[in-house]
């Protein structure tokens, strides 16, 4: 049997890697870890997963086909865990990169029930951000 613990990595493929680079680091937090320039890749720490940003031009890029857009995607969506989940503080921080987004739901993840926010990236993949489950 095999058992999955959590999210190691996931990989999105861009035709701006340095913008998506530059979202996930300035806006999300992410920390950039690793760049391996022959591959056009690039790999960003969020908490203990990795977020893997190919240029869809790069040699593992190239193996995705054409480049994600409004008319195909790479992924519906991923979703982050936020901790705190401060809705006030997160949209005021989203504000000051322009970043708009709807009120925060209640959705259902891997911890339960709790609020979340969708966002997109620069290359319009959907990002999801998921507070702790509601307790009671």
């Amino acid at each position: 049997m095999i058992t999955i613990k959590e999210l190691d990595h996931i990989v999105l493929r861009a035709e701006d890697p340095q913008k998506m680079v530059d979202f996930y680091c300035d806006v999300l937090g992410c920390k950039l870890e690793k760049t391996q320039q022959k591959f056009g890749l690039f790999q960003l720490r969020a908490g203990k997963s990795i977020i893997d940003i190919v240029d869809v031009d790069g040699e593992i890029g190239q193996q995705g086909g054409k480049a994600p857009s409004s008319e195909g995607r790479n992924l519906d969506h991923f979703c982050v865990r936020v901790d705190p989940f401060d809705e006030k503080a997160i949209r005021s921080h989203l504000a000051k990169f322009s970043i708009t987004c709807e009120e925060a739901s209640l959705r259902y993840g891997a911890e339960g029930s709790g609020p979340s926010i969708y966002i997109q990236d620069p290359e319009n993949n959907t990002v999801e951000l998921k507070g702790p489950p509601n307790i009671g």
